[in-house]
């Protein structure tokens, strides 16, 4: 008997135990920082969210500036890693190559301090003294701020560094003197950050201070003249690029590019997707959407599109009459019948297309543009939109150039240009030959 009740004892024991430990186990909401602590507890600890670290945060920051500013477009060769440099640029007066910007010590600008950088930024003036040829936007990068320059050079740092010798340039004589840039600085060069004017929003002041600075949209929109130099007064006025062989058009001109009459959707979406109602970008518009725009925020693409959206108007002239009046019969015929057997069932046969995956020709002010290289070389090469986050898969061109003669390509692309009271002027042969001979990039 004193056996089993020593096991009674010890099994009851043992369940008070247990029971017990599931009382302590069981949740409890914790008190609030200051409240007093139920009788023979100690106090808890409150959950705070963990604060950021100001190094990650920065150069968060500077990564997305960097992407604002396209660097990585010009600073990674084709196949080559990414801002090590090597890619040649070729100009009117030779090659430069752009060089190495990973935080090698050797070859690349590991050695700069953030003061140094902003100088080179600011100044067009690298960390040894050299000029920088103006291929480099500097003149363009000197509005940016010395914070946002701090958090670009802290993103450079942080990526991997890249031991890979900078390649001289092969700039013909007098052009590889760098001390001549002395005499174009002083024409062509105005050092300050940008000022944001006081009449106007907080929204358009962001809007221009990314397209002057960082976004260097002038480096393509204006013309450039033989010492490669652009004046201010025509900025945005539209111009050839330089070595490239495509036309960018005015965005001060309703009459090519301007943007006076577009809905600011439309215009983001072109900013941001590389597609809109209203057109597609090709060529190198569509590389800077797909490395850069397209990763910046909805924000800031829609300042940008106030900002593009307000530039004044310079050409008032009011559009000529369609020019179908000069085509030969037997031409327009040529033109219309390759249009209807390989460009309506995209663009519909009376040129409205599809938009956005299939842009509308009539009244397409890309198509009318007073040069006609743009048109003639979709229709030779071809090409895609960017694929972007907000249009992934887009829609393409195919090329032409080994389906249609010189003749016939330069009918049907006058035959767009003039059709349905479309503005343009007629396309030669000769014209299409020229452009035939161009390797696409």
């Amino acid at each position: 008997m004193r056996t089993v009740l020593r096991i009674v004892l010890a099994l009851a024991l043992l369940a008070l135990v247990g029971l017990g430990v599931l009382y302590w186990m069981q949740p409890r909401p914790l008190a609030p920082v200051g409240d007093a602590s139920p009788p023979g507890e100690s106090a808890p600890v409150a959950l705070r969210p963990a604060q950021p670290d100001p190094t990650t945060q920065l150069i968060a920051k500077g990564e997305y500036l960097a992407r604002a500013g396209d660097c990585v477009a010009c600073h990674t060769a084709p196949g080559g890693k990414p801002f090590a440099g090597g890619r040649a640029m070729p100009t009117p007066f030779g090659n430069i190559y752009v060089p190495n910007i990973t935080p090698d010590e050797e070859t690349g600008i590991g050695l700069y301090t953030p003061d140094e950088f902003y100088r080179m930024l600011h100044t067009g003036i690298s960390r040894d003294g050299k000029l920088l040829y103006p291929a480099m936007p500097f003149a363009s990068y000197t509005k940016v701020t010395r914070e946002d320059s701090d958090a670009i050079y802290a993103y450079l740092m942080s990526v991997p560094p890249v031991r890979q010798p900078n390649r001289p340039h092969e700039l013909r004589f007098p052009y590889n003197k760098r001390e001549l840039l002395v005499g174009w600085r002083a024409l062509y060069f105005k050092e300050g950050e940008y000022q944001p004017d006081p009449n106007q929003s907080a929204e358009w002041n962001r809007g221009a201070y990314l397209v002057q600075g960082l976004g260097h949209c002038a480096m393509c929109h204006t013309a450039v003249n033989r010492l490669g130099g652009t004046q201010e007064s025509r900025a945005f006025e539209g111009g050839m690029i330089p070595n490239q062989n495509w036309y960018a058009p005015s965005l001060t001109s309703n009459r090519e590019a301007g943007l006076g009459e577009w809905s600011l959707k439309d215009i983001t979406d072109l900013l941001q997707t590389g597609v809109s109602n209203r057109g597609t970008v090709y060529g190198p518009m569509a590389e800077v959407v797909y490395h850069s725009l397209q990763y910046l925020t909805d924000e800031d693409v829609r300042a940008m599109a106030v900002y593009l959206k307000s530039l004044p108007e310079r050409d008032t002239s009011p559009p000529p009459p369609s020019q179908a009046r000069l085509v030969a019969p037997e031409v327009m015929e040529l033109g219309r019948r390759i249009y209807d057997q390989q460009c309506a069932m995209c663009h519909g046969e009376e040129g409205k297309g599809y938009p956005p995956a299939y842009p509308p020709l009539a009244g397409n002010q890309s198509i009318t543009l007073y040069s006609p290289v743009n048109p003639i070389r979709m229709v030779l090469n071809g090409g895609y939109p960017p694929g972007t986050r907000k249009n992934p898969r887009p829609h393409g061109m195919p090329p032409f150039s080994h389906m249609l003669t010189d003749d016939e390509v330069a009918a049907v692309v006058t035959y767009i240009r003039v059709a349905w009271n479309n503005t343009g002027t007629p396309v030669t042969a000769a014209q299409v030959n020229e452009l035939r001979t161009i390797i696409p990039e």
